[in-house]
This record gives C-alpha cells, sequence and structure tokens, in this order.
C-alpha cells in the first residue's frame, strides 16, 4: 500500500469554510520575490550562504534587520540584543529549555495562544492563567497573583503573552498596561515573553511600542517572526534579549554542533529586505487582510444571532466570537462542521478550562466569498440551534 504524505501543516477539507487554522492566504505568499532574493544571494555570497552559520545568526540578517526595526518602530537595537531563531516557536522552546526546570512557574496570559501552553507543557512547567479583559492582560490581577506567590516562596519563572492583537481574542495591551507591566517584572524579577509576531498586520493604526522596548531593566524578551509577515515555511523569525540570555542561547549544544538556524534562508531574508520587498510585502497584507477582517465583521453582523459577541480587531489574524450564554463550543463543533463551517473552540486557549462559549475565526486564508458564506453557514446553525 502506498503512503501518500502531506505537503503542508493543514488540511482544507471539501465543503466546509475553514475559519480554524492561523494561516496565511497562499496565494499572497511572495514566491518571485523570494526567487529574487535566493537569486542575489547565489550569486553573490553561496559560498557563506551554503555553510554552516554562525549561532547568533548570519551578520547580513541581523544587521538588515536591526534597520528595518528602527525606521518602521523608530527604536534602535544593539545587534547583540539580537538573535535569529527558527520562528517564535522555536524560540519560546529554547528560552524554556535554557532558562526553565520543570516544575517552574509559567504565568500565563488567559486566554492565549493555544499551541505555546503545548510547547510550555512540553518542558513540565506548571501554568497559572492571568486574567484579560478588553484592554488586555490585567495588570493588577498579575499583581495579586505575584504577591500571593511570594508569600508562598514561589517564583515564577516567566510570564507568556501576545501583547499585540492578541491570539485568539485580538485585543491589544494598551500603553499604559504595558508600562505598569515592565515595571511590575523588574520588581519582581520576572521574564516577560512578549509574543509579537502580528505586530507589523495593523489595519487601523500604529500599536504601542513594544513591552520589550519599555524595559530597560532587560526583564523582557520579544519574539518576531516572518511566519506571519512573509512565509511561515521560511521557518524564521528573531528574538531580541539582553546580550546575556543572547549569549546563552548561542551556546546550546544544537547551536555548538549545526551552526546558525535556517543559514541559507536567513540570507534570502536578508536580501528580501534589503531590496525593498518587506516593506511592499506587508503593505499588500494589510491591505489585502483589512478588507477580510471588515468583510466578517459585517457578515457576523448580517448572520449571527443577537445573542452573540465580538470586537472588532485591529490587526492580526483572527476574531474572538463568544457564542450564546450556556453553548459549549466544543461539543458543538460537530454541528457546525456538517453545516459546512469550522473554528477552533475557545477552551483550547485557557491553561484550566474556561472558553467554553468562546469561539476563534481566522480570516487571512479565505477569500471574500468563503468569510461570507461560511458567516451565513455558522449562523443559519446557530439561529436553529436556539
Amino acid at each position: 500500500m502506498k503512503l501518500s504524505l502531506p505537503d503542508v501543516q493543514y488540511d482544507l477539507r471539501p465543503g466546509i469554510v475553514e475559519f480554524r487554522a492561523g494561516h496565511p492566504d497562499l496565494a499572497l505568499l511572495p514566491a518571485t520575490g523570494v526567487l529574487q532574493a535566493a537569486q542575489v544571494v547565489l550569486e553573490r555570497e553561496a559560498s557563506q550562504a551554503l555553510s554552516y552559520g554562525a549561532e547568533q545568526g548570519p551578520g547580513c540578517l541581523i544587521k538588515q534587520l536591526c534597520a528595518w526595526l528602527e525606521r518602521v518602530e523608530g527604536k534602535r537595537h544593539p545587534s547583540t540584543q539580537v538573535m535569529i531563531t527558527g520562528g517564535a516557536s522555536q524560540a519560546l522552546d529554547m528560552i524554556c529549555m535554557l532558562l526553565t526546570d520543570p516544575g517552574d512557574i509559567a504565568l500565563v496570559q488567559s486566554p492565549t495562544y493555544h499551541l505555546a501552553l503545548r510547547v510550555m507543557r512540553d518542558h513540565h512547567l506548571e501554568l497559572l492563567p492571568v486574567p484579560s479583559d478588553d484592554e488586555g492582560l490585567r495588570v493588577d490581577a498579575l499583581e495579586e497573583t505575584l504577591t500571593l506567590l511570594q508569600r508562598r516562596g514561589r517564583q515564577p519563572r516567566l510570564l507568556y503573552l501576545v501583547s499585540t492583537f492578541n491570539n485568539p481574542s485580538g485585543i491589544t495591551l494598551t500603553l499604559e498596561r504595558r508600562s505598569a507591566l515592565a515595571e511590575l517584572a523588574q520588581h519582581y524579577n520576572l521574564i516577560v515573553m512578549e509574543d509579537d509576531v502580528y505586530y507589523q498586520l495593523w489595519y487601523d493604526t500604529l500599536p504601542p511600542p513594544s513591552i520589550y522596548s519599555l524595559t530597560p531593566s532587560g526583564s523582557a524578551i520579544r519574539l518576531g517572526s516572518f511566519s506571519k509577515i512573509l512565509a511561515p515555511g521560511l521557518r524564521l523569525g528573531w528574538m531580541l534579549a539582553t546580550p546575556k540570555i543572547v549569549q546563552r542561547c548561542m551556546k546550546s549544544g544544537v547551536l555548538d554542533s549545526g551552526g546558525g538556524l535556517g543559514h541559507f534562508t536567513a540570507h534570502v531574508v536578508a536580501a528580501f529586505i534589503e531590496l525593498g520587498l518587506l516593506d511592499q510585502q506587508i503593505k499588500t497584507l494589510r491591505a489585502t487582510y483589512r478588507e477580510r477582517r471588515n468583510v466578517l465583521v459585517g457578515a457576523l453582523k448580517d448572520h449571527l444571532p443577537k445573542e452573540c459577541h465580538w470586537l472588532t480587531p485591529q490587526g492580526g489574524f483572527f476574531v474572538w466570537l463568544r457564542l450564546a450564554q450556556g453553548m459549549d463550543s466544543t461539543a458543538f463543533l460537530q454541528t457546525a462542521e456538517d453545516a459546512g463551517v469550522s473554528y477552533i473552540p475557545g477552551a483550547r486557549f485557557f491553561a484550566d478550562g474556561g472558553g467554553d462559549n468562546y469561539c476563534r475565526l481566522n480570516f487571512t486564508m479565505l477569500s471574500l466569498d468563503e468569510i461570507e458564506q461560511g458567516a451565513y453557514r455558522l449562523g443559519k446553525v446557530l439561529y436553529n440551534y436556539l
């Protein structure tokens, strides 16, 4: 029997509008630009690009990345605070492996990225949730938790959150709370893991400065990724941290053995930025995704029962939908899929349970017609249920 191996991570099922996958539109992946950048690399620096790479990442990408971040965010980062990673998930895994021990406490925003919870559980961390509201992570609740843990003689190792256009809620932590969080982290010697992969995908107004930029003491680590703004198949991202943490990560056995992660890919991305193609790509994504977000929000308003509620995200990939009181989105999923529409149930985004009547809807990988049809199907099955 011949086995068919999949080429991509998710499976698009015929007849179902897939709101579930947090992926970009395949048609928007810049194949021509990546080919152009790869040709530049192979003609100009093939021997360097095809060799083992420096543990920190190639200097060409670090230089381009620092200049790009300064231009688009107005903040200059010394190269000693930058490390090229295999995406945000690999960076989170690396930090957990090198800076935590099994049984350590990790505070996690609630709700938060469900697969980050899996990464931290792989390292046998004790996950304690910190609630959020419409302004993001509740810093007052975080302070209460830290005070209580201190009284018990427990020191949490890190706090993980998606600060900008949160996955799944789409909410952005306010500037006031970012500043308060930075002060709190310094006071309690807490590492803030700021997963900031959606920062450049704003559709209305520029988000507040990163938590990392507000913590000169070095109590924050910021994760970025080219998966959302360029192409996920590159498996490339970056980390901003203190030189001490960067040096610690560079000395890991994996990098000592194999060199920098995605070395050839990093050269290609450096050329992609140098050619001005990244700015062009992000501009295209913002315009396309803004329109899709608007269509989804409008379609939900037109087709869903009044018992449902959502906020319009100012950026990112997702709409966080609250179903009618008492509904269980996990139990309801099969009914929805039988009607030709799918989503991710909200309970997956909570470390300690909860979120039963929520679901996450992705709008970036669907056409406008698919978004409209998916909202119609979801609304129809919800009306029948209620």
